[in-house]
């Protein structure tokens, strides 16, 4: 057996242990919230989705963790150092009060400047993808602003509770400098452990809206899981959000499979000026829990989007596809369906609608 293999072998053995230990002493400690029972997403002790499919069996985690250890995956990593534009305090601030700015953070991770104030969504910050420090998926380049440089937060806002997505790292960093936290049913618990006030956490079942000062949220559906351990599976809920800010309308997608829940969102809350839709980590063994590429491009039509912005992808090593893939099939969907694609470098900032379409991965190939 290969030295590589042994360690993964080990590495896996530690990180499935350590689960187990996470989600042993959660299980002592958990309760479910009243808005949590009383959720029509929620029986039999977990939340589910609207279509019914078998997302778990320790013969499917076998599988995967032996398909871990064995399978080589070319380019997996980059060789060479990703573009990056660097994001620095005094470069936030020189956007005039009076405009809508994105930028592009790393994976999914996406801050918004809206007329002044600023919102970060599934803020991740950490070099590794993991509960642990040592090992886990590792980030391929730092983020374009570190933590401490950021401005005062009016709101961040979480998709789920997957380490990539819900960073505790980063979110206990930003407890001081945030407002307000908006997370689905049954993320709040972990908040409040790691020290954010009830007082500032809203949370939400699936459709719920919220008006605010600066827009309006609401909370979607997506075709996904949650969990942080091996028995806190759908404790706690997931989803997408539609951000409306001065009459622009936002989708992000978190996590999700492809399903026909993007029609009635486009239905209900489209059209869209932006949608940042979910693309990497796919493969055959997660199709109902993530979307190939070219089924990130068809939500993006059935949510009627204007610009698509691919996220989920160009951080880390989370599939079994070269870490450049997604972002070429989906360039190649987008073109075969007339689809207006937004590629920008981590650190790029760019107006809501507006499309930055440089194919800047190719020569990182």
């Amino acid at each position: 057996m290969k030295l590589k293999t042994i360690v993964k072998s080990l590495l896996v053995i530690v990180l499935l242990v350590a689960a187990a230990v996470y989600s042993l002493n959660a299980a002592f400690v958990a309760t479910v919230d009243k808005p949590v029972a009383e959720s029509p997403r929620y029986y039999d002790g977990v939340f589910h989705n609207d279509f019914t499919f078998e997302s778990f069996s320790w013969e499917k985690l076998y599988a995967a963790v032996k398909r871990q250890q064995t399978e080589v995956v070319v380019d997996d990593k980059p060789s060479k150092t990703l573009p990056m534009i660097p994001v620095t305090r005094e470069s936030l601030d020189a956007i005039a009060d009076d405009e809508l700015r994105i930028v592009k953070l790393g994976h999914s991770s996406i801050l918004i400047k809206a007329y002044g104030k600023y919102l970060l969504i599934d803020p991740m910050f950490s070099d590794r993808a993991s509960p642990f420090g040592f090992f886990g998926p590792e980030r391929f380049q730092p983020t374009p602003i570190a933590l401490d440089d950021l401005p005062p937060i009016d709101t961040i806002l979480v998709s789920h509770n997957h380490y990539d997505h819900l960073d505790k790292a980063s979110i206990k960093a930003l407890i001081a400098k945030t407002e307000h936290f908006m997370v689905p049913l049954g993320v709040d618990g972990d908040l409040r452990k790691w020290g954010v006030d009830s007082s500032r956490i809203s949370t939400f079942d699936w459709w719920q809206e919220q008006k605010t000062s600066l827009g309006e949220f609401v909370f979607t559906p997506s075709q996904h899981f949650s969990g942080r351990g091996l028995t806190d599976r759908d404790k706690t809920l997931w989803g997408s959000w539609v951000i409306t800010l001065g009459g622009k309308r936002i989708f992000f997608s978190g996590d999700s499979g492809y399903f026909e829940g993007f029609k009635e969102i486009g239905k209900r809350y489209g059209p869209f000026d932006l949608t940042m839709i979910e693309n990497g980590a796919y493969n055959v063994d997660w199709r109902y829990v993530h979307m190939f590429p070219e089924q990130s491009v068809q939500a993006h039509l059935d949510l009627q989007g204007k610009v698509m912005l691919p996220i989920h992808n160009g951080t880390f090593d989370l599939s079994f596809h070269s870490w450049y893939d997604p972002l070429e099939k989906v360039s190649v969907a987008a073109d075969k369906h007339q689809v207006t694609l937004s590629t920008p470098v981590v650190g790029e900032v760019f107006a809501v609608g507006e499309a930055v379409s440089t194919r800047w991965w190719q020569q990182y190939m």
